[in-house]
């Protein structure tokens, strides 16, 4: 069976590697940009589009809002981005907004904090992938034809790359992210030339066609509702930003000054990217619509159902290089690798954030456990069940999906820099140092500007998107608290049990005697060890047991008893309904309660086998007793094994596997960094 699961498992993911080499697993900043930010990065493919759509139910009049809400935009990335990197230089273990929330506000909000961040990352991965299908299904029918089957086989495929290890990964995903980040930026810099320089008229395919607003004429609060409803969709860029201080372990050291390096690189790449296509967009006119069948105009009448709506992105790249240009193509199918790629955001920043909410006892202890390429590979799994269930519901639709999306990270945005006011106004209390006092009240005031757009962002969220699905991530967030507090009150109540006293106790008291009893079913080599082994054990009683199920047999086992002349007492019970585990399980809580001082020790012979499918053959009558004998108090049950010629063949191969490589040799908890050997050319 090992060797079986074995194989495969080594062709997928590799070899194991030692726990003292987990220093070569950390990210280089090169490496870490496209692992831990190729979602904000790749959501300027569909946050520009996102404000015209909005904006177009006011009609092509309300586009010239657009400039004001990028820069609202721009002002809260910023913003963001300055708090973080407070974030990973005063909370560096990795915790992110689920430690700063804890620390400064209390539990509760910390496990808010990652119960929407854990919905998040789910949505990232389902959202993400859905779009990048859609992108891909426009050039390739098969892939919308089959769109959940096809999304399944990416989130298996991402999922596969990142249990090989979170360098690996990063590597092979970085050329892609590198590649869309080069290409947006040039169709920026040679459309800006064209229109200033060359003052050439760049026209995107939808140009020529007028919008039919939903709503004419709006002002007052109905148009202030519609613009902070454009800027909440703008915000999708904004997605992902705190993966960075979710995932500072997994950077090269110095980790806090990478970490902040990362994110103000990040930041300044998609808001420059964001700004860009916006503006671009407003130079070469391109027309979006929420439901461009009926509101897209083409010379007064609807374009009709017929009509593909393709991205802001991609008409900008069309207006600029040319439709079939190298530089379209190359930009086009970047765009569509890098949606699928911005999901490994979340394959970085769930594993990580679940073991710490696992070392604090708030999910299960396997989320802390390392697999052998030194990657938290349970937490890897669970996001992929997950992502691929929410695929699944949805139908891999970005369109039904999108609606849940924000909520999450908005929550953890807002509570985490309002956490952050609350640490700098502990500090301050304390600080005399006037330099050191400017820096934190500078520090406090731009984390009070962030909570506040953030908190006003969520909240228009919330009103805009509720009833389109919104509702989904909310529930979602309540189960994933629900489920880390009832996890936490059983951990809690285990430890209270298992506490071992100080003084003398029960459980220190030597029993008054032990009655061993050997469960037999035939007289054979396994029966007659584990005999030999409880006369070994000198027990105050010693007996055998064995069920009558087949009178025949019984019949045969006291005859050879006899004639052997074993000088251990043979008991038989009855049992009418052929039954073995249940006369068991009965006569030995009558030995308890006869003398309740006094331990029950159970001693079961068995035999091993080899291969997996020997295992088949047998009834498995041991492990059922053994299953029921652990919730009889008082009682120890001792297996003593006789191993068969395969299962000494088995060893033997078990052994020379163990040379090569050593699976399941790392398991939980960190890993300390192997020293660096000298090269030899010093």
């Amino acid at each position: 069976m090992s060797k079986l699961t074995d194989v495969p498992k080594r062709i997928l993911i590799g070899r194991a590697l030692r726990s003292d080499r987990l220093g070569e697993t950390l990210l280089p900043k090169r490496v870490a940009l496209p692992v831990f930010a190729s979602d904000p990065l790749s959501s300027v493919a569909y946050a520009p589009g996102e404000v015209l759509l909005v904006l177009s139910i006011a009609g092509v009049s309300a586009y010239h809002f657009s400039p004001w809400i990028a820069a609202a935009v721009v002002v809260l990335m910023f913003t963001v981005v300055a708090s973080y990197r407070q974030n990973v230089r005063a909370y560096p273990s990795g915790g992110g907004d689920y430690e700063v929330a804890t620390t400064n506000l209390g539990r509760k909000a910390g496990l808010t904090v990652a119960s929407a961040l854990l919905v998040d990352y789910v949505l990232t991965v389902a959202v993400s992938i859905s779009s990048g299908i859609e992108n891909l299904g426009s050039a390739i029918p098969f892939v919308v034809e089959h769109k959940v089957f096809c999304a399944m086989a990416v989130i298996l495929l991402l999922t596969l790359m990142n249990l090989r290890g979170v360098r690996e990964s990063g590597t092979l995903f970085a050329i892609p992210t590198y590649v869309f980040v080069t290409g947006v930026f040039l169709m920026i810099a040679w459309g800006s030339f064209r229109g200033l320089v060359l003052d050439d008229t760049m026209r995107a395919p939808t140009a020529g066609y007028e919008i039919k607003p939903e709503h004419e004429g709006l002002a007052g609060f109905a148009l202030l509702f519609l613009l902070l409803r454009a800027f909440s969709s703008g915000c999708a860029a904004l997605t992902g930003v705190e993966a960075i201080s979710n995932g500072v372990p997994a950077f090269r050291k110095p980790k806090s000054r990478n970490a902040a390096t990362t994110l103000a690189l990040m930041g300044l790449l998609a808001v420059t990217m964001f700004c860009g296509i916006i503006g671009l967009a407003m130079a070469s006119n391109v027309r979006m619509a929420e439901h461009p069948a009926q509101d897209l105009l083409d010379k007064g009448v609807p374009v009709g159902p017929d009509y593909v709506q393709n991205p802001v992105i991609t008409q900008v790249a069309e207006a600029v290089f040319g439709k079939g240009s190298l530089l379209f193509i190359m930009l086009a199918a970047a765009t569509a690798l890098v949606l699928f790629l911005a999901a490994n955001t979340a394959y970085n920043g769930f594993p990580v954030l679940g073991s710490i909410l696992a070392q604090d006892r708030y999910l299960p202890r396997q989320l802390h456990t390392r697999g052998d390429r030194l990657a938290f590979s349970n937490g890897i799994v669970l996001l992929a069940g997950a992502a691929a269930l929410l695929v699944w519901i949805y139908e891999a639709d970005s369109t039904r999906l999108i609606q849940l999306y924000i909520v999450g990270v908005f929550v953890s945005f807002t509570l985490s820099q309002t956490g952050m006011v609350r640490h700098w106004n502990r500090h301050l209390a304390v600080e005399k140092d006037p330099a050191k006092r400017r820096h934190m009240i500078r520090s406090r005031a731009i984390n009070a500007f962030g909570a506040f757009f953030t908190a006003l962002v969520l909240v228009v969220v919330l009103v805009t998107k509720f009833s389109h699905g919104a509702w989904v991530a909310l529930l979602g967030m309540v189960i994933f608290y629900v489920m880390m507090t009832a996890i936490r009150r059983h951990y809690d109540h285990v430890s209270r049990e298992l506490a071992a006293p100080e003084g003398p106790s029960d459980d220190s008291v030597r029993p008054s005697r032990v009655h061993s009893v050997v469960l037999i079913s035939k007289i054979h080599r396994p029966t007659l060890r584990a005999l030999a082994y409880a006369k070994l054990l000198r027990s105050d009683t010693l007996e055998a047991l064995s069920v009558n199920v087949d009178p025949a047999d019984t019949k045969v086992l006291r005859e050879e008893w006899e004639r052997r002349g074993i000088d251990v007492p043979l008991k038989v019970l009855d049992s009418p309904y052929r039954e073995v585990t249940r006369p068991v399980i009965e006569y030995v809580k009558g030995l308890r309660r006869q003398s309740p001082r006094d331990v029950v020790s159970v001693i079961i012979p068995e035999y091993v086998v080899g291969h997996w499918y020997e295992h088949l053959l047998h009834n498995q009558s041991a492990l059922r007793l053994k299953g029921r004998l652990l919730f009889t108090p008082g009682v120890m049950v001792t297996s003593v094994p006789y191993q068969l010629a395969s299962s000494e063949a088995a060893k033997k191969r078990a052994r020379k596997r163990q040379e090569w490589n050593a699976p399941g040799s790392v398991r939980r908890g960190p890993a300390q960094e192997r020293p660096r050997e000298p090269s030899g050319r010093d």
